[in-house]
């Protein structure tokens, strides 16, 4: 099947550290187009932070003082650049949107966090690392398997197997 060619209709994947600078995560974002549902279009970011800067985050964001492992943060826009923000002229916007893919948001991962539970789940890093990047993909794209019935444990378990993974983090909590 050939690639399509509109930027705005397939994933796509950057990582960086948690000042934004682009860090490779070798395999990673590649893995992740492979296995997201067909509906994940648009573009997400994946910060790869210090368990100090997670903390503080989880505290802010969810009022919960310790390093969590993954957390995702949804774009609340469109994700194009607009005209009244200056970052594009009205005349250009259009064309912006029509060449730059959506938003979703940015999925922030704990690397001290991640190696412990690499470390106690038997398996190398860079695989803990496809189990967090993809279980905080699927909070973007708006599932919830605190109130879903089931719906995102069962993608997340479909999309695992497709990718490789035996296990997920939704059964590590059950």
């Amino acid at each position: 099947m050939a690639a399509d060619p509109d930027p705005a209709t397939r994933l796509r994947v950057s990582t960086c550290d948690g000042r934004g600078r682009p860090v490779s995560v070798r395999g990673l974002a590649r893995w992740l187009q492979d296995v997201a549902p067909a509906r994940a279009r648009g573009a997400v970011t994946i910060a790869l932070v210090g368990d100090p800067r997670m903390r503080a985050l989880n505290r802010t964001w969810r009022q919960m003082d310790y390093a969590t492992d993954v957390l995702s943060f949804p774009s609340d826009d469109d994700g194009a650049p607009s005209a009244a923000s200056g970052k594009a002229a009205p005349s250009q916007a259009a064309s912006i949107r029509k060449s730059a893919p959506r938003h979703l948001g940015d999925v922030v991962i704990a690397k001290g966090v991640a190696a412990r539970q690499a470390r106690a789940a038997g398996h190398p890093l860079a695989t803990e690392l496809r189990v967090l990047a993809l279980h905080g993909l699927l909070h973007l794209l708006g599932y919830d398997h605190e109130r879903d019935r089931g719906q995102m444990a069962r993608l997340e378990r479909r999309l695992r197997r497709r990718g490789g993974l035996r296990e997920g983090l939704i059964e590590r909590a059950v």
